[in-house]
């Protein structure tokens, strides 16, 4: 774990690690909004090869509206961010941003309080895997 994700390297390869993300996610009451495919996209734009790399844009919608309530702006920091890597061997790491971390600059006790929430639920994202 760094000091802005929760990770966990899986024994599975890209698609099955992307798979039990995805349901992981939806068990735990989130949604992905966007998907990027980093590595597609540096091979497009710039020619450069990476290995698999998927950034999803996971949302909990109720969530999501309290801290929009608490803090109009924090649509700014929305949603949160979950990557996957391909890591090599048949493994993939799975990392999900702490939005404790991501939102300490913001002094807002409620917005604090819904961060906890997440950080929670994504942890428990982590664990499931």
């Amino acid at each position: 774990m760094s000091d802005y994700t929760f990770s966990r390297t899986l024994d599975a390869d890209f698609a099955t690690a992307d798979a039990r993300t995805r349901e992981a996610l939806a068990d735990a009451g989130f949604g992905v909004l966007t998907e990027i495919d980093m590595a597609a996209t540096f091979k497009k734009k710039l020619d450069v090869d990476i290995p698999a790399y998927r950034i999803l844009g996971a949302c909990n919608p109720p969530l999501a509206h309290k801290a929009v309530q608490a803090e109009p702006r924090i649509g700014a920091m929305l949603p949160c961010n979950v990557i996957l890597r391909d890591v090599g061997e048949g493994k993939t790491e799975v990392s999900a941003v702490d939005p404790v971390a991501s939102m300490a600059a913001i002094e807002n006790d409620a917005l604090g309080a819904v961060a906890q929430e997440v950080r929670q639920r994504l942890q428990d994202v982590i664990v499931a895997l």
